[in-house]
């Protein structure tokens, strides 16, 4: 896995590209008009895509299909600490679908607690905390 960024202009906007060409945009988030994600940012969107990626693998395979997914991620930080990283994340699963309670909240368990990488490299340095919500429900 590589990852190339190339500097836009004279203040903190770059571009990334991947091996595939994938482009994503990186700015400072204290820039009047970024451009970009934070590279903060980038974390908290990473979990979020990470976890999803493997509820939906792990639904079909068992032959279960979501009508909707939605993740909303959170994360905490010291304020004034440097360097500021994140001390909690938290996420909320928002599944909509004809899956089994049960089967939607061993879905999102496996994926926190087993499978996602990210989350398994970001518990190490912050509490990583979840909530599903399935059909308009808290489980």
């Amino acid at each position: 896995m590589k990852v190339f960024l190339t500097r836009l202009n004279d203040a903190y906007h770059f571009e990334t590209k991947n091996e595939r060409g994938d482009v994503v945009h990186l700015d400072n988030k204290s820039e009047e008009s970024p451009q970009g994600s934070s590279p903060m940012d980038l974390i908290l969107r990473g979990i979020a895509g990470c976890s999803s990626i493997d509820v939906v693998m792990i639904l079909k395979k068992q032959h279960l299909e979501l009508e909707d997914l939605q993740v909303e991620v959170e994360g905490f930080r010291e304020d004034g600490a440097i360097p500021n990283v994140f001390k909690k994340i938290h996420l909320n699963f928002i599944l909509k679908g004809d899956v089994p309670d049960a089967k939607a909240m061993r879905a999102v368990a496996l994926s926190m607690e087993k499978y996602c990488s990210v989350a398994k490299m970001l518990e190490k340095a912050a509490e990583i905390t979840y909530e599903v919500n399935l059909n308009g429900k808290l489980l």
